[in-house]
């Protein structure tokens, strides 16, 4: 499964990006959930597929929910998860 996606930054919530189906844009989230993120920019498109690693979500789990709900939300992760991904990165150095 491949998707062409395109990715919102959040201007009033720090570190939160919105993805979408690139071609479907934001017409599948849900108002509410717009109205909290507030002001979007477009950060980036990217093409998603099984293979390819993101740097702070779970490709498998972006994936499922852009097919299952048409949108994925990615919040700010906390300072223990932040040292969890940096402590399994410097082991493999």
């Amino acid at each position: 499964m491949t998707v062409l996606c395109k990715i919102y930054r959040s201007l009033n919530k720090s570190d939160c990006y919105l993805y979408v189906p690139y071609e479907k844009d934001l017409e599948g989230v849900p108002e509410t959930l717009l109205k909290h993120l507030g002001k979007l920019e477009s950060a980036m498109t990217l093409k998603l597929s099984p293979e390819r690693k993101l740097a702070q979500a779970d490709i498998k789990d972006v994936l499922a929910q852009l097919d299952a709900q048409g949108y994925y939300l990615q919040m700010a992760s906390t300072t223990d998860e932040y040292m969890q991904i940096v402590r399994a990165r410097n082991e493999k150095l």
